[in-house]
C-alpha cells in the first residue's frame, strides 16, 4: 500500500549519507537489495542492517588509509550492492566519488584517475587493472602520483606492487565506531566525467543537496511505494540509474534487485517480477524487432490480431488519459489482452507497474506499441549537469511523444533561440578543475544551457532539436560528432568523415578516401585500387582499426564500430557540402540511408 509518511524527506536528512543511515534505522530488517550470488549459484537478499555492517567495515579501511573529507575515491565496477556499500563508506568521511565505466578505455580510465587527482581506486575485475597496468605504466614514477591505492576483487598474479590490494585483505575482520564528519548539503558528494566538445571528458560536479533533490522530487512525482521492487541494469556510473534506481527507491524504502546482465534481463525479469523498470529506448527496441521478427513468421490472421490489439489498446489508453471519449471497441480489449498483449506483458515480468524511458529519446511508434499492450511507459528528460532528471510524465498526465512536466524545484525557459535552460537545486556546481567550460553553460542568472531546442506546450516538454550538434546515443551517451570526425580525418588516408549514431546503439562512419594515399594503401595490402576494393572485409577491418587508433582520447562509447567507405569525394556540384566546404549532413545521410541502414541491420 502507498505510504508517502515512508518516504525520507529533505526536511529529515540533508545529505546522502543521512539518507542511507535514516533508513538503516527506519527499515533495519527489511530487504534493501537483492542479487545473484555466483559462488553458490543462487539469489540472495541482504537488509538495511546488512547493508550498515558493510558500510562499517568499508568506512574502516578508508580511514585506515589516511583519506580525509574531500578526498577522491574511484569505482570501476558492474551493478551490486558493493558499489552502494563503497559509495555510502565514502560519504560517511566525506569522500566524493568517481565512477568508472567498467567498458571504458585505458586511457580514458587513466585520464579521469589523473584529472581528479583519485586516492583509492576499487576494480571488481583484475583484468581491466592488467590492461592499465600494461598499457598505461600506472605504476611508474611519472603518473598517478595522488593515487595510493587500488583495490580489486581478486588477486592480480604476476605483479607485486604495494598499491596493490585484494579487497578480502584489505578490508578490516572488525569494523570500528563509526566517525561521520559532518556534511552539508552543499558539499561535494561526485564527480560524474562525461563527453565535451574537445573530446576528453568533463566531470561534473554534484553536491549531496543536488541529488538528494532530485531523488526527493523524482520519488514524489508519483504514488511509489515502499513495497515497490526495482530492477536495475543500467551502469550505476551514469547518473540516470544512479538517482533514479538507487538513492530514489532508498528515499522510498523500495527493494532493489540487481539483474545478471543484459543478455539474462528476459530471464531475470521473470524471476524478480519487478514493479519498477527504469530503462533506456534501447531495451524497447530489441523486444520491439524481436516481436516484428516473430510476426513476421506468423500468419497474418496473428498479424491483424497483434496490430488490433494494439489499436485498441493506444484508443483505450488515450481515454484514460481523457482524451478520447468511450467507444464500443473498447469491448474487445479484455480478449485481446488475453490473447495477445497480456502474454507479451507477462514475458516482462507479469507485476511491471511502471517503466522510466529516459537517456535518450524513445521512438513515437515504440512507445504507442508498448502503451497499446498495457505497459505504463513514462518518458522523461535530464542530464547529467541537472543530476540528471529535468522532467517526466505524469501518469495521470502522460504524453509520450513529449518529455513530461518539470520535477519540482526545477524551473525551465526557453531562450530567444528556443534553447531550453534550467534552474533550480538539482544543476550542478560546475565543471571539475574547468570553469571555462562551466562558465559556457551556465550564465551569470543561474540558468544552465542545455544545449537542446525544446517547445514548451500545456506544461509538457518537447525536445525539437540541438542548438550544437551531439549526437546521443541509444543508451544517452553524448558524443561530438565534429571532435571525432576531426580526429579521424587527421589519418591522411581519409578526406571526409561523418559521423553517425542518433538514437542508435553505437557509431558508425561514412567517409571518403584521399586518392593517391587510397592507392598506396591499395598496393602496400596487395588489392586493386578500384571502388570494388573498398568492400573486402579484411579491408574494411583494416580501415576501423585506423578510425579508432584516431579516437584514443575519447571516451570508451566513442568509437566507430561500422563503416561504408567510398572512392569519389563530396563535392559542391553533388550537392554534398556548401560553397565554404562544409558537409552537408542531412544531404549524405539520404544519399546514403540504404547503406547506414545495412550497417545497422541485426542490432
Amino acid at each position: 500500500m502507498y505510504k508517502q509518511q515512508d518516504y525520507i524527506t529533505p526536511v529529515t536528512v540533508n545529505n546522502l549519507s543521512d539518507l542511507f543511515y535514516e533508513r538503516v534505522k527506519r527499515s533495519a530488517d527489511k530487504v534493501a537489495y537483492t542479487y545473484y550470488d555466483e559462488d553458490n549459484s543462487a539469489w540472495t537478499d541482504l537488509t538495511w542492517q546488512d547493508m550498515a555492517k558493510q558500510v562499517e567495515l568499508w568506512h574502516t579501511a578508508f580511514r585506515h588509509e589516511g583519506l580525509v573529507k574531500g578526498d577522491r575515491v574511484a569505482i570501476m565496477m558492474r551493478n551490486c550492492p558493493d558499489w552502494v556499500v563503497f559509495d555510502q563508506a565514502a560519504y560517511s568521511l566525506g569522500l566524493v566519488v568517481v565512477p568508472v565505466y567498467t567498458n571504458d578505455r585505458a586511457e580514458n580510465i587513466r585520464y579521469i584517475l589523473e584529472n581528479a587527482n583519485v586516492k583509492i581506486f576499487f576494480i571488481e575485475d583484475p583484468t581491466h587493472c592488467k590492461e592499465l597496468i600494461e598499457n598505461e605504466s600506472i605504476f611508474n614514477g611519472d603518473g598517478l602520483k595522488d593515487l595510493i591505492r587500488i583495490v580489486t576483487h581478486q588477486s592480480i598474479d604476476g605483479y607485486n606492487n604495494p598499491r596493490l590490494a585484494q579487497v578480502e585483505t584489505w578490508l578490516p575482520s572488525y569494523a570500528e565506531t563509526i566517525e561521520q564528519v559532518t556534511l552539508e548539503p552543499d558539499d561535494l558528494a561526485t564527480v560524474v566525467y562525461t563527453s565535451g566538445t574537445t573530446g576528453r571528458p568533463k566531470g561534473v560536479m554534484l553536491s549531496h543537496n543536488n541529488i538528494f533533490m532530485n531523488a526527493h522530487s523524482g520519488a514524489i512525482f508519483e504514488h511509489l511505494d515502499i513495497e515497490d521492487v526495482f530492477l536495475s541494469f543500467l551502469p550505476l556510473s551514469h547518473m540516470f540509474e544512479r538517482t533514479a534506481g538507487y538513492y530514489m527507491p532508498m528515499v522510498i524504502g523500495a527493494r532493489i534487485a540487481y539483474a545478471r546482465s543484459i543478455e539474462q534481463l528476459g530471464e531475470d525479469l521473470l524471476i524478480i517480477k519487478p514493479t519498477i523498470f527504469v530503462t533506456v529506448p534501447r531495451i524497447f527496441e530489441r523486444v520491439y524487432n524481436k516481436i516484428h521478427d516473430q510476426l513476421a513468421k506468423k500468419s497474418p490472421v496473428a498479424q491483424g490480431l497483434f496490430k488490433l490489439a494494439v489499436s485498441v489498446g493506444w484508443y483505450r489508453f488515450l481515454v484514460q488519459q481523457k482524451r478520447q471519449g468511450w467507444h464500443p471497441k473498447l469491448l474487445l480489449w479484455p480478449l485481446l489482452n488475453k490473447l495477445v498483449a497480456g502474454k507479451i506483458t507477462a514475458k516482462l515480468g507479469g507485476n511491471l507497474q511502471l517503466a522510466v524511458s529516459g537517456g535518450a529519446p524513445l521512438a513515437p511508434e515504440i512507445a504507442k506499441t508498448f502503451i497499446g499492450l498495457g505497459l505504463t511507459i513514462s518518458q522523461g528528460y535530464g542530464l547529467t549537469e541537472t543530476s540528471p532528471i529535468v522532467s517526466t510524465n505524469k501518469l495521470n498526465n502522460n504524453d509520450p511523444f513529449s518529455v513530461g512536466q518539470t520535477m519540482a524545484g526545477v524551473d525551465v525557459k526557453l531562450s530567444d533561440a528556443g534553447e531550453l535552460m534550467v534552474k533550480g537545486a538539482t544543476v550542478m556546481q560546475g565543471y571539475w578543475n574547468n570553469d571555462d567550460a562551466t562558465k559556457d553553460v551556465i550564465d551569470s542568472d543561474g540558468w544552465f544551457h542545455t544545449g537542446d531546442v525544446a517547445k514548451i506546450e500545456n506544461d509538457h516538454i518537447y525536445i525539437t532539436g540541438r542548438i550544437k550538434e551531439i549526437i546521443v546515443l541509444a543508451n544517452g551517451e553524448k558524443v561530438p560528432p565534429s571532435d571525432i570526425e576531426l580526429a579521424i580525418s587527421s589519418d591522411s588516408l581519409f578526406e571526409q568523415v561523418i559521423i553517425i549514431g542518433e538514437a542508435k546503439p553505437f557509431l558508425v562512419a561514412i567517409l571518403t578516401v584521399e586518392e593517391e594515399n587510397w592507392k598506396e594503401f591499395a598496393k602496400q595490402n596487395g588489392v586493386s585500387p578500384e571502388e570494388s576494393s573498398l568492400e573486402l572485409e579484411n579491408i574494411k577491418e583494416i580501415f576501423l582499426k585506423r578510425i579508432n587508433d584516431q579516437l584514443s582520447e575519447f571516451p570508451g562509447y566513442a568509437k566507430v564500430i561500422r563503416c561504408h567507405v567510398v572512392l569519389k569525394p563530396w563535392d559542391i556540384e553533388g550537392g554534398l557540402i556548401t560553397p565554404t566546404l562544409k558537409l552537408k549532413r542531412s544531404e549524405i545521410h539520404e544519399k546514403y540511408t540504404s547503406e547506414i541502414e545495412e550497417m545497422y541491420r541485426g542490432h
